[in-house]
């Protein structure tokens, strides 16, 4: 490859002696993939690669560097720290084993409003992992490039190897981030979503300060102010619910709250490939059959190049990427209003989470800093079935501040703008895991219909014995027994001490915040101690008595 090297292109890190190539296109980078190998062409156009044994992210491999800029602004409890003298090590090692090496650089933007944006420099060893990120950030226009001053650079070498002993690692892989430096490495790992999760921990930690709120959500739009937000973790239907095709989709994945509204920090998807239905997802399920779109640890007929989207053999974690303008009703702009609804989406494992319920602020602060989901088979290495989990912010990998900064945020537009706020569950019902079964689809969309359209918050509602919130007692189009979980139990009883568990687990949880919040949000906490919907006896004294 042609050297294309730039002066001061790749903020600290000195890659002089590497041959950069900058900003290849998607054909370019395509042609390139399947010339030295990377990847193979399926059937309908799309590049099929694979991940070998890193087919999610390395959670316990990420570190941030502790130095006088970051011990009092980063979250040390969530996240590992690194001293300078190992990053030092670190950059000089990864300068040497880059040297001679041909590398794929691109200059790309982290966010769509134009007065918060991040230029970043990402430096790739695959051509594939350029093309991700070409079609996952936001490409500069030509004019743009001509004066395009990076900010942060990203390099990703999978086939560096970091040295524990040397480096202070956990293992080979390493994903570390210097803010004084401007500067994320990432070493040891073939998987792609390193590199997009490391842009949205960047702006994780930078918007904060001016008071834009940075999230890890989706958000589509019905309309002029008719936005809405999407919270949730890989895997409770955050990408497949904001693809509506009724509605606009702004972006997938990681949004920022600014004065001017909500704007994506991303330029395309990154969707889950596991039995993705043509049925259920058309929009994502068309992607999987054309050009450009890249495939990640998706089974390929060697012979047909048929896609086989059943088979989790290679990992349950498949993935897809491909441009925002791959979704026919997507708005490549990426910018829209302040949400008229906030949608905090779980994946509710015990069986106790009502399909929707209604929040009060305090209530949406509370379980915004609680994240309650399920961990989702293949999202983490080593996660091979749902497990229940806390993931404060719905985000806490990529949330280096202290999640009171972004509660506080939060509730302060939620007030601001007069949002209403839905909690939705997307796990089972009917008993947990093991048991019950997964809520239908078709039932999650009808029930988000009615709250974005603004016909649901004006029925009937109950409120939920256990955890306070707001439940429909009925609503068009869904049978009205799925809206009282207890009642989808064969044992009420047992769903009792499922809830008592569930809430037990939740005060716990929120201890760690108790002194950050006020009284309001700590009395929207659930109730562990309320008395049975049947019997009127606790929940509690239930399950202490069947011990």
């Amino acid at each position: 490859m042609a050297s294309h090297a730039k002066t001061g292109a790749t903020p600290g890190i000195d890659l002089s002696k590497a041959d950069l190539v900058w900003n290849r296109n998607e054909a370019q980078l395509y042609e390139q993939a399947v010339l030295t190998g990377e990847g193979k062409i399926a059937k309908d156009g799309p590049l099929v690669v694979t991940t070998g044994k890193h087919t999610g992210r390395s959670a316990n491999d990420k570190f941030v560097v502790r130095d006088e800029s970051t011990e009092n602004t980063v979250w040390w409890d969530a996240n590992a720290s690194m001293t300078p003298d190992q990053f030092k090590t670190l950059r000089a090692d990864f300068e040497a084993h880059l040297a001679g090496k041909s590398l794929y650089a691109q200059q790309l933007h982290g966010g769509a409003d134009l007065d918060y944006r991040l230029p970043v420099s990402i430096v790739t060893e695959y051509a594939w992992h350029s093309l991700f990120i070409r079609h996952l950030l936001r490409r500069p226009d030509r004019d743009e490039l001509e004066n395009f001053q990076a900010e942060f650079s990203i390099v990703n070498a999978p086939s560096f190897r970091a040295d524990p002993a040397r480096h202070g690692t956990n293992s080979e892989t390493v994903i570390a981030v210097n803010f004084a430096e401007r500067l994320v490495l990432i070493g040891g790992t073939s998987y792609a979503g390193e590199t997009k999760k490391s842009v949205f921990s960047i702006l994780n930690y930078l918007l904060p300060q001016k008071a834009v709120m940075p999230m890890h959500c989706s958000v589509n739009t019905g309309g002029a102010d008719d936005a809405a937000i999407f919270f949730g973790l890989s895997g409770t239907g955050k990408t497949t619910l904001s693809a509506d095709a009724t509605r606009m989709l702004v972006g997938d994945d990681e949004h920022g709250w600014s004065e001017n509204g909500l704007f994506n920090f991303e330029g395309g998807c990154y969707a889950k490939m596991i039995r993705l239905s043509e049925e259920a997802e058309p929009e994502i399920y068309a992607t999987t059959r054309q050009w450009g779109t890249v495939l990640e640890n998706v089974v390929m007929d060697e012979e047909t190049r048929e896609l086989d989207l059943d088979d989790g053999s290679l990992a349950e974690n498949s993935r897809g990427a491909y441009p925002i303008t791959a979704i026919p009703n997507a708005d490549p702009d990426g910018r829209c209003g302040h949400p008229r609804n906030i949608i905090m989406l779980t994946c509710d494992a015990f069986g106790v989470m009502p399909p929707i319920a209604k929040l009060t602020p305090e209530q949406a602060m509370y379980h915004f800093l609680s994240g309650y989901t399920a961990k989702v088979a293949g999202t983490e290495k080593g996660v091979t079935e749902p497990q229940a989990t806390f993931s404060t912010c719905f985000g806490a990998p990529f949330m280096p501040r202290h999640p009171s900064e972004y509660g506080d945020l939060l509730r302060n537009l939620i007030g601001k703008h007069g949002v209403d706020c839905w909690l939705v569950n997307t796990g089972w019902t009917g008993g947990a895991y093991g048991e019950g079964s997964r809520m239908p689809i078709g039932d999650t969309r009808a029930l988000l219909r009615g709250a974005l359209d603004g016909s649901l918050k004006a029925g009937e509602f109950r409120e939920d014995s256990f955890f306070g919130f707001q439940v429909p007692l009925s609503v068009e189009g869904v049978d009205n027994a799925l809206l009282d979980p207890r009642g989808t139990w064969g044992d009420p009883m047992a769903y009792d001490r499922q809830a008592t568990k569930l809430a037990d687990m939740f005060i716990k949880n929120f201890a760690k915040f108790e002194k950050h919040v006020g009284q309001d949000v700590r009395d929207a906490a659930p109730d562990p101690d309320s008395p049975g919907p049947v019997s009127g006896q606790s929940a509690r004294s239930d399950l202490h008595a069947a011990k």
